[in-house]
């Protein structure tokens, strides 16, 4: 019986020491959580006062940054009353000023926004940032900034404007608007181009619409037993009648090619865009025309070819 209490004894105490040491663990394990937890609680803290201290001013900035936002609307408003009633003002010139000056106000107030709502920040700092990243950005926006620049050269120069009829790298439209990044058109069958500003300004563009007098053409063919001069005295006579149709420059028929089933005649003449349009006068003189000499008899051949069969003689085998 004492050996037995004591082996009781020996298993009471060996329990009651594992439990002391696990009870010690947990309270370790326990308080080193916690102590995470209070870390990041008191970070959370740390940071939710520093933006309700910083709030104010972060509520100013926003505020400036809308008052700079308005005033580029007044300056937008401002330059485009006080220049579009001017006769010798350039539309181009209202829409870079309108463009850049207000890109201009929107980044100083940017600026200011900034040096409000984040303390120590200076406009300096943020200059030597992209300072450090200029040649990255530089590759990685090197077609942006070129269609930029290039889009700010075309407003400046004005090869053309909004609404002239223009054709660039083979594409023809109506120039409906002319942005920093793209040149906008309205193709003649309703379809919307958009060409880059640097293949626009590294380009050959045509104006259509740039004068409002255009030379008029179009080559007819009269047969070589047709009389030549009757033929020229008919086209004359056409032109002469059409009101639309400019005296000066003087409209011409003359004897272009000698083709192969043909005398081909050219004519020429000028018209003002404003009271007519290319396509509608070329059509016009064109019936007239074919009426004159359907009256004349003389003719507007077309090729003729003749296909002669030859049936061979057939050969009998012996």
């Amino acid at each position: 019986m004492p050996g037995q209490q004591t082996t009781l004894s020996e298993v009471t105490q060996g329990t009651t020491d594992l439990l002391h040491e696990a009870t010690e663990k947990t309270a370790q394990t326990v308080i080193a959580h916690t102590a995470k937890y209070n870390d990041a609680y008191s970070t959370i803290d740390k940071f939710m006062d520093g933006f309700w201290e910083r709030l104010p001013y972060i509520c100013i900035a926003l505020i400036v940054f809308s008052i700079f936002y308005l005033l580029s609307k007044v300056f937008k408003f401002f330059v485009r009353k006080a220049l579009s009633d001017r006769s010798y003002t350039k539309q181009n010139l209202v829409l870079v000023l309108n463009r850049v000056g207000s890109s201009a106000i929107i980044f100083i107030g940017f600026l200011i926004a900034m040096v409000i709502a984040i303390p120590g920040f200076t406009p300096g700092q943020l200059m030597s940032a992209l300072g450090v990243g200029s040649v990255a950005i530089g590759f990685a926006f090197k077609d942006i900034f070129q269609n930029l620049l290039s889009g700010i050269l075309i407003l400046l120069g004005e090869p053309f404007k909004i609404g002239d009829d223009i054709i660039v790298s083979g594409m023809e439209g109506t120039v409906e608007d002319i942005q920093i990044r793209a040149t906008f058109l309205r193709s003649p069958d309703g379809r919307r181009i958009v060409i880059p500003n640097a293949t626009v300004y590294t380009s050959a563009v045509t104006v259509n619409t740039a004068y409002t007098r255009r030379r008029c053409e179009f080559i007819v063919g009269i047969g070589y037993e047709d009389d030549i001069q009757k033929a020229r005295e008919i086209i004359l006579n056409i032109l002469d009648r059409d009101t639309s149709i400019l005296s000066q420059p003087g409209f011409s028929v003359n004897v272009s090619s000698l083709a192969d089933f043909s005398i081909n005649l050219t004519v020429r003449w000028w018209v003002n865009t404003t009271e007519t349009t290319i396509a509608n006068s070329i059509s016009h003189v064109q019936e007239h025309i074919i009426d004159g000499f359907a009256q004349h008899d003389i003719n507007i051949p077309y090729p003729i070819q003749e296909v002669k069969v030859h049936r061979g003689a057939s050969v009998i085998p012996e």
